[in-house]
């Protein structure tokens, strides 16, 4: 007897429909699976087996066909068990559908018959409602996640009995365990990162950060140890606004395909801060694998990437990031396809001025030779130094300046003002400051005689590049922003160029 279920295949943090086509026929008993299944894929064959014996369910003694169907996409992952069990059941009569159309399932068995929670849920979830499923059936756990997704009908289970239920009566099984999913699903709980009233002193760099979270602009300090950079970047998080419903959901979809929405967990509402060790490889860093899964940039989409002494990263982990920092997305090539995942990230950075960190410092003497610091420096290529929109110095904190009781300015404070900047520029371009180009560019930031003439000075002066160029137009352009104008002022270009650290 055949019988068709579907479930999806994630690619990326996009999905597509997979037909689970299983017959079961007369013959030496056997368990052939095709259509492209990877090792985790091929593995589930003793899992479904063992768990439908283990349920109470009889496992067919003949030949079992299962085709996953396209053939030419790879299936990867452990989610096709529950279907490729639901529809050996279907194909033997336990399941009174042969052919289940109206429902997307996926899960993880046990050997016991219980189903274990599954990555990638909301692009799935997305996928069946964009192709007209009426409903999703998924793991208890993944229920949350899934109900971000409207108008879908959720058959949340536990075992694979249960799912049977489901299947062969559908109405029974919502009104015992109302699957309905009307109910809000629940928020992430909030990330506590500290506030920027902990950081005493410190004006310049925290003006940096302010300016960056308002125009998107990516950030590097530069200072001795304990000066407080890693403090303040970790800050950084807290003055940046929540995320919009459109951003909230592609960035919950990337840490859905990466395993890590926790159980019960719904939509993502605050910009993900991600601070990578300096051992990290290339691959861990802009996403890989053979089944290419997001890296760090990726997770940080949307939000902060701190990378802490930045110069101890390998010269190859910073160099994939150009390409990044330009486009906002990273392609990912294989032999059968190439994925692409968003990376659009603001970047800080936090390194010391020399091998010894105390190069600048008055309070202690360096010992580094001015050769080991040029070398020391030159761990950041100047391409990438070119992309960083601020450099900032951060010097070491007097000690009765760590002392003194006087609160600084609150986190809530700041995040006002860079909402209100964000705002602006929304409303005016569409998108933040610092994804300005072009034409569009120029528009935004025509200057005045003085203006113009202590820019053209400038770029003498510091010989920018012409990415260094806008970068500096990008930043003016945020500084006023803060302040309400809409005008580009010569003290706008001023403080913007201050920051550019050539």
């Amino acid at each position: 007897m055949l019988a068709c279920v579907r479930t999806a295949a994630v690619f990326g943090i996009d999905a597509s429909t997979v037909n689970v086509e299983v017959d079961v026929s007369f013959g030496l008993p056997g368990f052939t699976m095709v259509g492209l299944p990877d090792a985790s894929v091929r593995e589930s064959r003793d899992r479904v087996r063992s768990a439908i014996r283990n349920s109470g369910f009889d496992f067919p003694g003949h030949r079992i066909t299962v085709n996953l169907a396209p053939a030419d996409i790879r299936k990867a992952g452990s989610s096709f068990d529950l279907p490729i069990a639901l529809g050996v059941l279907a194909a033997s009569g336990v399941v009174t559908r042969r052919n289940v159309d109206d429902v997307l399932l996926l899960g993880e068995l046990s050997l016991d018959g219980g189903i274990h929670s599954a990555r990638g849920v909301l692009p799935i979830a997305a996928a069946a409602r964009r192709h007209r499923f009426n409903g999703l059936l998924l793991p208890r756990p993944n229920r949350a996640e899934a109900s971000v997704v409207e108008g879908l009908q959720l058959y949340a289970v536990t075992s694979l009995d249960e799912a049977v239920g489901a299947l062969n009566d559908p109405a029974a099984f919502r009104a015992r365990r109302d699957c309905d999913g009307d109910r809000p699903p629940p928020l992430h709980p909030p990330r506590q990162d500290g506030d920027f009233a902990d950081v005493h002193g410190q004006a310049l760099a925290r003006r940096a950060l302010e300016i960056a979270a308002a125009g998107g602009h990516n950030t590097l300090m530069i200072g001795p140890p304990g000066s407080g950079k890693t403090m303040m970047a970790r800050r950084v998080s807290g003055i940046l606004p929540a995320l919009v419903f459109d951003e909230a959901l592609e960035v919950t979809s990337i840490h859905s395909v990466a395993g890590l929405v926790g159980a019960g967990h719904g939509l993502m509402t605050e910009r993900p801060f991600r601070a990578p060790h300096h051992t990290i490889s290339d691959v861990a860093l802009v996403g890989g694998g053979p089944t290419p899964r997001p890296g760090e940039i990726s997770l940080a989409h949307q939000g902060v990437l701190f990378l802490d002494e930045m110069a101890e990263f390998s010269r190859s982990v910073l160099e994939v990031l150009r390409q990044p920092l330009e486009e906002g997305t990273v392609r990912i090539a294989r032999a059968l396809r190439t994925v692409s995942f968003p990376a659009r990230f603001m970047l800080i950075g936090a390194m010391n001025p020399c091998p010894c960190g105390f190069h600048g410092d008055e309070s202690r003497a360096c010992r580094c030779s001015p050769l080991q610091i040029g070398r020391y420096a030159s761990r950041l290529s100047g391409p990438l130094r070119d992309r960083m929109d601020l450099t900032v110095a951060v010097a070491a904190l007097p000690a009765r300046e760590l002392s003194a009781a006087a609160a600084s300015e609150a986190s809530a404070a700041i995040r006002a003002r860079v909402e209100a900047a964000r705002r602006r520029q929304m409303s005016r371009d569409g998108k933040l400051n610092a994804r300005l180009q072009g034409r569009l560019l120029r528009s935004r930031t025509s200057l005045d005689g003085n203006a113009r003439r202590m820019f053209d000075a400038a770029l003498t002066r510091l010989a920018l590049t012409a990415r260094g160029h806008d970068r500096v137009l990008r930043v003016a352009r945020t500084i006023a922003d803060l302040e309400g104008s809409d005008a580009l002022r010569a003290d706008h270009i001023g403080e913007a160029l201050q920051f550019r650290g050539e």
